[in-house]
């Protein structure tokens, strides 16, 4: 089976045509090659991808007929990703929060409604 195919039948992509551009981009690894869209999966290979800044690695296990259902992917792969890999995701989320510092530019929508709820609240005291 084609490795975009595979992807897109455990999951791993919504769509078979953002599976083959994951592929096309390079964040897709077989047995640490870079590889096309075209490159043939076989049991025993381990995949590595990346998705929303996560390394996944997976085993594969067995080919499926057709795009399966979330409850029996488990049977076609075998997911070694570290959990580290998550927790950095975690970390990243955070540190987003406070994207803009404080001061600099024009407030945004939500920094305003912000502003004038601190300011009815003190006005009202």
């Amino acid at each position: 089976m084609r490795i975009d195919k595979y992807l897109w039948c455990i999951r791993y992509y919504k769509t078979r045509s953002i599976a083959t551009t994951a592929c096309k981009k390079g964040q897709v690894r077989v047995n640490e090659d870079i590889v096309k869209p075209s490159r043939e999966v076989y049991p025993q290979d381990v995949i590595q991808l990346r998705k929303n800044q996560i390394n996944y690695r997976l085993k594969v296990n067995e080919i499926p007929e057709s795009r399966v259902g979330a409850k029996l992917v488990d049977i076609f792969r075998t997911d070694t990703t570290p959990k580290e890999q998550f927790e950095a995701k975690e970390l990243l989320k955070y540190s987003k929060d406070y994207y803009r510092k404080k001061g600099v530019g024009r407030p945004t929508k939500k920094d305003r409604r912000d502003i004038d709820d601190f300011t009815e609240e003190t006005s009202s005291i």
